[in-house]
């Protein structure tokens, strides 16, 4: 429905003559006639207006629609002052999707930062698997996110952040648990809880026979879930320097050569408001500047 044909016939309702409503809309009375005559023919067929002599009335038709489009016009006129006096003072809400262990200070003090700077922006922060993370990105309901893996899709675009180093938590009377670092093979044949990876989309893999996933028995989200079962002996986790932590029954060895990307991951040809942009860069430029 075209927004000008409601306005010209609002106000030619309203005084029921062509000349005087063109000359109040500053339009051409011939091109009044053509607009009246569109909306008609879009209301498929409805005559508004009746001729009397030589003037025109509402027909009952034309009564019933002119209250409707005057009710609709008004509220059109109110939301548009309210959009142009919140333009610059409404909330900005940053969708921001976090991996486990990805909210470290620095990101912590970056988010914080920025709600100073700028007190309408508002973030929602959700913690969950990368997987899960991209998956949001893809469908448009987070603006960016914080993983640890990439993908292939190039609907999405990652850019590298930091290497997180690793260790391996196990149980405190664990065999291996004073020692002061860890080569990865020496705990690959042990129980295992995974952060942040689906055992599913690797079971063409589980079935050939790969030692790695036969020995996962637990997939989790975050490094504290991790962590507690860890304590509670049922095996053991790979935590990234971030998530560990003061735990009596749960002792942290460093791995040795192995480390973890952090990337962010935005869509590709996605419009971000220039606010929340700005957030990006500056949360890459951070990192960049930090861990280069």
């Amino acid at each position: 429905m075209n927004y000008n044909y409601l306005r010209y016939f609002s106000v030619l309702a309203q005084v029921e003559h062509y000349t005087i409503a063109a000359a109040r809309l500053g339009i051409s009375q011939p091109s009044l006639s053509a607009a009246i005559n569109n909306l008609e023919n879009e209301l498929g067929g409805v005559q508004l207006f009746e001729k009397v002599g030589r003037n025109i009335r509402l027909t009952e038709e034309g009564k019933f629609y002119q209250q409707k489009v005057d009710v609709a016009l008004e509220q059109l006129h109110s939301a548009s002052i309210m959009l142009k006096s919140s333009r610059d003072t409404a909330p900005v809400v940053i969708r921001l999707g976090v991996v486990s262990g990805g909210l470290n200070g620095l990101l912590a003090e970056k988010i914080a930062e920025y709600s100073k700077k700028y007190k309408r922006v508002r973030f929602r922060i959700t913690e969950s698997s990368s997987m899960e993370l991209m998956d949001m990105i893809r469908q448009e309901k987070l603006d960016m996110a914080i993983v640890d893996s990439t993908d292939r899709d190039r609907t999405l675009h990652f850019k590298k952040l930091q290497e997180r180093n690793l260790n391996i938590a196990l149980p405190i009377d664990h065999p291996l648990a004073n020692n002061k670092e860890l080569d990865p093979h020496e705990v690959m044949d042990l129980p295992q809880i995974v952060i942040n990876y689906d055992v599913g989309n690797s079971f063409a893999q589980w079935a050939g026979g790969a030692p790695a996933d036969q020995n996962i028995v637990c997939t989790v989200n975050t490094a504290q879930t991790a962590i507690d079962l860890v304590s509670a002996g049922l095996g053991i986790a790979f935590i990234s320097d971030e998530c560990v932590q003061e735990h009596k029954d749960v002792a942290f060895v460093p791995l040795r050569n192995w480390h973890q990307g952090l990337y962010m991951c935005i869509l590709y040809d996605k419009w971000l408001r220039p606010i929340i942009w700005e957030f990006r860069d500056l949360v890459v430029r951070t990192f960049e500047e930090t861990y280069k």
